[in-house]
């Protein structure tokens, strides 16, 4: 990739940024450290990697993309509005009655959203169906199911229950991303319930193991082209993200796990300030 590529996926990484923190100010209400943290990842997919058309969001041959973390859908809906989808203002409207914007996606209030998703845990399931359904179809190759999943929900049981089939199916147009960034609502993973050794665990359960830095754009793209060259076995890509990415005072605190801006810990930052602020470090940023 041209130096010229990688920073227009990093402003757009930003932007994302920028545009799920005002919303989140809007809100009063949301979760602030993972959605930032994933941007990059975000910004890769919808601007370089997937297969999409905002144009025709139901294209059937379209790639999918499957939110199982539901909670961080702030940069999902920031992604998808600077995509092309749907205005960049609609963002503004964000957890608010009537807005197609829910605190947690709804396939049924906006359709261009591939599944609905709250329980943590589902989302895999969901993905290994899609997956097998193109394999019955003879669609195996020709798209991929994209499953974004967070480190907290590998607490929940179903969601091993969906690596153990995709393990034997030996699902190769599935690949999940998991946002590994040590933090839950309550602290940090390993101390609420501790996930390693986690790479271990998938490549026994028949899976081909990808770790990145989740922050880095082109080790991004180097683990994604990765990816698409795996055979025979489904694939995750573990990305190591710093929750709250971009903004000083969120940067690896759970406490921001799920506070927006004016409702964080006050220790650095007054609650009457953390937007202001906030905003001020990301537009500070240059590329």
């Amino acid at each position: 990739m041209s130096a010229e590529e990688i920073k227009h996926l990093q402003k757009k990484a930003n932007d994302i940024r920028i545009s799920l923190i005002e919303a989140l100010i809007e809100a009063k209400s949301g979760h602030s450290g993972g959605p930032l943290g994933m941007a990059d990842i975000f910004s890769v997919l919808y601007f370089k990697e997937m297969k999409h058309d905002p144009k025709n969001p139901e294209w059937e041959e379209r790639d999918r993309l499957v939110l199982s973390n539901g909670h961080i859908c702030p940069v999902l809906y920031s992604a998808m509005a600077h995509a092309g989808y749907f205005p960049v203002e609609e963002l503004k409207t964000l957890r608010k009655f009537g807005s197609r914007l829910q605190g947690h996606p709804h396939r049924e209030y906006l359709p261009m959203l591939e599944n609905s998703s709250g329980p943590l845990g589902s989302g895999l399931s969901q993905a290994v169906g899609m997956a097998l359904a193109d394999r019955i179809d003879g669609k195996q190759n020709d798209r991929i199911v994209w499953c974004l999943t967070s480190d907290g929900e590998h607490n929940e049981g179903n969601t091993w229950e969906a690596v153990l089939l995709a393990g034997k199916e030996k699902l190769h147009n599935l690949i999940q991303i998991i946002d590994r960034n040590y933090i839950q609502i309550d602290g940090n993973t390993e101390e609420i319930m501790p996930l390693d050794p986690f790479v271990e665990k998938y490549k026994a359960f028949n899976w081909h193991v990808i770790e990145i830095n989740g922050n880095d754009i082109l080790d991004i793209i180097r683990g994604i082209k990765e990816a698409r060259s795996v055979e025979n076995k489904p694939v995750i890509i573990v990305a190591d993200t710093v929750p709250g990415k971009g903004v000083s005072f969120m940067e690896n605190r759970y406490e921001w796990h799920g506070n927006p801006p004016g409702k964080g810990p006050e220790d650095v930052v007054t609650k009457d300030k953390q937007g202001e602020v906030a905003l001020k470090e990301l537009r500070a940023i240059n590329f």
